[in-house]
């Protein structure tokens, strides 16, 4: 596939969420850009929640850690399910009850200011590196198939990914990600269908025999039970997966923010019933998609591994043209959906939880302040993305992503855990200090533990700072009830 058809599919994609842009910017008000007016069929959320949830990270990283991890990464996602449920039963509640449009909007009425920002700081930093994790791996592939060849240097690629992404959320926010979410969810489950399909045809496997294949598969080993010590362990990795869950979905603003444009809770919670089940098979289906490209790899003399793995096959022809469009497809969807919203949900939180234009000023300036706001966060993106460029290591990309996960959530977890199950207050001038004294004291036990006992936290290092963050709020517990 040459790079200047590569080009001309992402130059008709674009066009297309242009014209769902266009479609759907009737109003361009903030009560549309933050909230879409409470409208939106919880449906199409749920539906649109899954390619965000996913992104680039799951599409080409998953499928690439197969062969070193085997399908232990789905012990993870059956932690999901008990998040998820604690999402639905205990979050979405609140959320609707107190009517935010800001979720940290709740630490302000429970502690106060300073604990209200830290929450929101917290969010803010962990999004900007995490939307530029993910922006940054489908950025690097877009270049090694396409920019290099036209002597396009990194910067400008990654500079005109950030500005098509601008150009259909600058208006509407929320409400236009909906709907543009829904149509990048749907390419993505096709291109990962379609693979599997042809994967498994060239196998030779059809029918029963690619269950069975994976079945006896040593790859196909979901749970590790033998070695405690192990971040691969099927405790650690299943507390942890339901963790990961409340905090990088119920805790986030980018991902609760779509949740609460829907009618009412009811609404609400029938999107993330439906969308637990469909994310919950999608990750599976990723996992068999990794394990069918490492056998074909192996068997054909490929080297490919990692995350170079589904794009290499893809791209050189290994499964027909068909598939090279899918999966350029699939990667642009994955790109941009979880880039549209987390843009989105920056600005939503430094516009109101920062700058509190909804408390200081007009409808109209608000507007005005909010599109300053969706301009400065694009450019730091970019900034920040062009950075990792220079800092990325080799180890797989989403693991990097939930372990910083772990070090930036935990301080959001410990407050709303300590929130939402006491009834004690806090004195909420000494709150950011505990915040970011956590992460480093989190970091230097598990240092510690790894060199002195061989004991690896992985992704439990967000327990372990929800934990430190809990306690620390207990020690400047104040005695007003």
């Amino acid at each position: 596939m040459q790079p200047l058809h590569i080009l001309l599919l992402i130059v008709g994609y674009f066009l297309v969420l242009i014209l769902i842009s266009f479609l759907t910017n009737r109003g361009g008000s903030n009560a549309d850009f933050f909230k879409a007016g409470k409208q939106s069929p919880w449906y199409l959320v749920a539906f649109g929640m899954i390619g965000a949830s996913l992104s680039g990270v799951t599409f080409i990283s998953v499928p690439g850690w197969v062969e070193a991890s085997k399908f232990s990464y789905f012990q993870v996602v059956l932690g999901y399910i008990v998040g998820y449920a604690v999402i639905g039963t205990v979050l979405l509640p609140l959320y609707y009850r107190l009517n935010l449009t800001s979720i940290y909007t709740y630490l302000e009425e429970r502690f106060g200011k300073a604990s209200y920002k830290t929450g929101a700081s917290f969010f803010l930093l962990s999004r900007v590196v995490g939307a530029s994790f993910r922006l940054y791996l489908v950025a690097v592939v877009m270049q090694s198939l396409i920019f290099d060849e036209l002597n396009i240097p990194f910067w400008v690629t990654v500079s005109i990914t950030i500005l098509l992404i601008w150009l259909y959320t600058f208006k509407s926010g929320i409400k236009t990600i909906v709907w543009t979410d829904t149509l990048q969810t749907l390419f993505m489950l096709i291109a990962v269908g379609v693979s599997v399909y042809y994967v498994s045809t060239d196998l030779g496997l059809s029918g029963s025999k690619l269950f069975t294949f994976i079945a006896d598969s040593d790859m196909s080993q979901v749970f590790f039970f033998d070695d405690w010590k192990s971040s691969d362990h099927f405790i650690k990795q299943f507390i942890s997966g339901a963790f990961i869950a409340i905090v990088m979905t119920g805790l986030d603003q980018d991902m609760m923010q779509k949740n609460l444009t829907c009618r009412n809770l009811k609404d609400a919670q029938k999107n993330m019933f439906w969308f637990t089940i469909v994310l919950t098979i999608v990750n599976f289906v990723f996992l068999v998609l990794g394990l069918l490209l490492t056998v074909y790899a192996q068997e054909n003399g490929i080297d490919a591994h990692k995350d170079q793995l589904y794009p290499m096959l893809a791209m050189q022809n290994e499964f027909g043209f068909g598939v090279a469009i899918l999966f350029i497809l699939g990667l642009i969807a994955a790109a941009y959906s979880s880039a549209d919203s987390a843009l989105t949900a920056l600005t939503t939180s430094f516009s109101i939880d920062i700058l509190n234009i909804e408390k200081k000023y007009d409808e109209k300036k608000q507007v005005r302040i909010r599109k300053l706001i969706h301009i400065l966060i694009s450019l730091l993106l970019i900034l920040v993305i062009i950075f990792f460029k220079y800092v990325i290591a080799d180890a797989s990309v989403i693991a990097k992503l939930f372990v910083f996960a772990g070090y930036t959530y935990g301080p959001l977890l410990g407050l709303y855990a300590y929130g939402l199950f006491t009834n004690w207050n806090v004195k909420d001038k000494f709150v950011p200090a505990v915040a970011i004294l956590t992460p480093f004291l989190g970091y230097a036990i598990s240092h510690l533990s790894m060199e002195y006992l061989n004991f690896e936290f992985g992704f439990f290092i967000l327990i372990l700072n929800g934990a430190l963050t809990f306690f620390g709020l207990i020690l400047i517990r104040s005695q007003k009830n």
